[in-house]
C-alpha cells in the first residue's frame, strides 16, 4: 500500500517548502520527497538545498520583498498553480546577538524589529506573493510555523516579548488571510502551525530542562504537521494547530 499522507489532498501536488535548508523545513523536504502525491517539490532559501532534495530550488531572501517577489514569478513559470505553501521559517536568536528577552528592561528596538521582519513580516509578504497561487478548484493550503508562546490567551510566563508579540502578530495575519482567502476559494486554507519543541539549532540552546519524550527530531515533528494539514477541512481555516492536530487559542 503507498503512502496516503496528504491524500485529503488529491495527486498530482505542486508543493513549495519556504525555508527549506533549516531543521524543519529540510524534514519537510525529505518526506514530501517520498510521497506519491507529490508530483514537483519546490524549494525555497537563501542557500541551495542538496542535489537531489527537491526538483527545483528558488533562491529567497525573507527579509527583501523583491527576492520573495522574484521567487513567487519562478514558481508561477515553473509551477503554474500550487497545492500547498510551507512556511517553515522563525527567529529566536541569532548570532549577531538577537535572544529572547526575559525582562522588560532586555527589550531594544533593534531585537524587536527582527524578530518581526522573519516572524510576522516575512511571511507576511509570502502569502501577498504566494496566495494567488493557490488552485482554486481543490483542496489547497498555506501553512506558516507559528509557536503556542505566540498564544495570548495561554501566556502565563511572561517573558520572550520579542518571539511572543512576532508569533502572535503572524497569527492574527493567518486569520485575517483566512477571511480573504475564503472569498476566493471555498476550498483553500490558511493556517498556522505549532511544532512542538524540535531538535534544531532554534531551540538548542533552550533544551536543558525539556524532557526527553517532549523533543522531537525533525523529521518526527514534519511528520506530524503534514498529518494535521491533511486532516484539516476549510472550516478549520485561520487556526493556530498543534502537531497533535489539537487547536491552540489565540
Amino acid at each position: 500500500m503507498g503512502d496516503t499522507v496528504l491524500g485529503s489532498f488529491g495527486e498530482g501536488l505542486n508543493v513549495a517548502v519556504v525555508g527549506a535548508t533549516g531543521g524543519i523545513g529540510g524534514a519537510f523536504l525529505a518526506r514530501l520527497r517520498d510521497l506519491p502525491a507529490v508530483a514537483q517539490l519546490h524549494a525555497l532559501s537563501r542557500r541551495p538545498v542538496p542535489d537531489g532534495a527537491a526538483d527545483a530550488w528558488h533562491r529567497l531572501d525573507l527579509e527583501r520583498e523583491d527576492s520573495i517577489e522574484a521567487a513567487a514569478q519562478a514558481l508561477r513559470a515553473s509551477a503554474g498553480e500550487l497545492h500547498l505553501v510551507i512556511v517553515a521559517t522563525g527567529v529566536l536568536h541569532d548570532a549577531a546577538g538577537l535572544h529572547p528577552e526575559k525582562s522588560w528592561r532586555h527589550l531594544t528596538a533593534e531585537g524587536l524589529a527582527q524578530a518581526f521582519r522573519i516572524n510576522a513580516i516575512g511571511p507576511a509578504l509570502l502569502a501577498r506573493h504566494l496566495l494567488p497561487l493557490l488552485a482554486r478548484d481543490r483542496k489547497a493550503a498555506f501553512a506558516a510555523l507559528s509557536a503556542r508562546v505566540g498564544s495570548i490567551a495561554d501566556n502565563r510566563l511572561g517573558g520572550w516579548y520579542g518571539y511572543r508579540a512576532s508569533k502572535a502578530a503572524l497569527n492574527q495575519t493567518i486569520r485575517c488571510l483566512a477571511i480573504e482567502l475564503a472569498r476566493r476559494s471555498d476550498r483553500a486554507l490558511c493556517v498556522a502551525l505549532h511544532p512542538g519543541t524540535v531538535d534544531t539549532p532554534l531551540s538548542a540552546p533552550f533544551q536543558r530542562n525539556v524532557p526527553a519524550a517532549q523533543l522531537s527530531a525533525p523529521a518526527e515533528a514534519a511528520g506530524r504537521l503534514l498529518a494535521v494539514l491533511d486532516g484539516l477541512q476549510p472550516a478549520d481555516s485561520g487556526g493556530l494547530f498543534a502537531w497533535d492536530a489539537s487547536r491552540i487559542p489565540y
